[in-house]
């Protein structure tokens, strides 16, 4: 396993993301916590000691399932990672109770590292709302060392970053951005590691893969990489580009199954960036790529506990990149018949509660409604 150097500690350069769970069900609350419990033993026993969990992930069991399995081995021989849910606004007046249940349901009694979570455009006002004592308390706990570590997670825009940085930048210990090959300029990452690269601010790596998305690439695209690099899946590709960046630190990866563990610490146990005509190849795909009208999704889920109409959001969007991908067909209306009545787009009511929890800011409403009109 690389390991990265940081104030003095040894982090593991892949950290395993607590997002995507393997489940036992359709739920996203079932996590498989047996499946889960041996692919952590793996990922310790080959070097793995960063972990990050958050509220809201499988639907709050994130934090209980890694207290639970972590809570065996001795607590300095890993780190834990955890986050403010700041990106549901009722969460804002409730930073104290919030933590400490945290604390409580990931067995410990510090967390190694901390963030201000989504950082976006939803929610940097209350962010920076000095009523609600969010920073205060976040800065009080790590002075007591119940925080190690202060960052931040950013979805939201470089004019958002900035915003925040110029409020809180000389506490924030790290950051933590939507980075991979297809968002280096896409989402504007690239100018995002150039801000923090500026004032000293480590990178932590979210979304390597896209949700998966780069490591499912369409034949052409995958078969060029093939020619540069014939060792290489597309998901070490993509784990390359990031190598090939000296401001990256810790690279998460929601893996939901022990092949891909497996696979991805095969990758990290070298170094391996990649040459300027690689990297130009990658950026020529992004750019073929992101020309199409499809909706950056990469399945979080915080959309689909707010829907009163429990839609499988995350789902119905891929349908609908699909769908606009291939400008129409059988495949989309297809899967959607399968579907049951009461969770297709038409059921939607135009609420938009998914809309002010979605770290892409897609105008989820909107895009049922035209799915909708598009399979008529």
């Amino acid at each position: 396993m690389l390991y990265k150097n940081f104030k003095g500690e040894k982090l593991s350069a892949l950290g395993l993301g607590m997002m995507r769970l393997p489940l036992k069900g359709k739920s996203d609350s079932d996590v498989d916590e047996a499946h889960t419990d041996k692919m952590i033993d793996y990922a310790i026993s080959h070097g793995v000691n960063y972990f990050d969990t958050a509220w809201g992930y499988h639907n709050g069991m994130s934090e209980i399932v890694a207290g639970k399995i972590l809570s065996k081995y001795p607590r300095d021989s890993y780190k834990l990672a955890s986050k403010f849910p700041g990106y549901d606004l009722g969460n804002m007046p409730k930073v104290k109770e919030i933590f400490e249940e945290q604390l409580r349901k990931c067995r410990t009694e510090y967390f190694d590292f901390y963030l201000f979570h989504n950082v976006c455009e939803l929610n940097i006002d209350a962010y920076l709302d000095e009523k609600y004592g969010i920073y205060d308390y976040l800065i009080a706990r790590r002075d007591a060392g119940r925080i190690k570590h202060l960052g931040l997670s950013i979805h939201g825009s470089l004019d958002v970053l900035k915003r925040f940085l110029d409020r809180y930048g000389k506490d924030m210990e790290f950051c933590q951005v939507q980075l991979n090959w297809l968002d280096w300029e896409f989402q504007h990452a690239k100018e995002k590691v150039e801000l923090l690269t500026e004032l000293g601010i480590p990178v932590w790596v979210m979304e390597p893969l896209r949700g998966g998305k780069l490591a499912n690439l369409p034949d052409k695209y995958a078969l060029k990489l093939k020619e540069l690099r014939s060792d290489e899946t597309a998901a070490g590709m993509a784990f390359r580009f990031l190598q090939s960046l000296p401001q990256v630190g810790v690279t998460l990866s929601g893996m939901s199954n022990f092949d891909q563990l497996k696979a991805n610490i095969e990758t990290f146990e070298t170094d391996k960036p990649l040459n300027v005509e690689e990297i130009a190849t990658l950026h020529a795909f992004a750019k073929e790529m992101t020309s199409a009208k499809s909706l950056p999704c990469t399945s979080c889920r915080y959309c689909t506990s707010h829907c009163p109409k429990g839609i499988d959001i995350p789902e119905i969007i891929k349908l609908y990149n699909e769908h606009i991908f291939t400008g129409g067909g059988f495949l989309a209306p297809m899967a959607l018949g399968a579907i049951a009545e009461d969770r297709r787009p038409n059921v939607c009511v135009s609420c938009r509660s998914c809309e002010a929890v979605c770290p892409q800011q897609i105008k989820i409403a909107d895009m049922m409604k035209d799915f909708v009109d598009k399979v008529k």
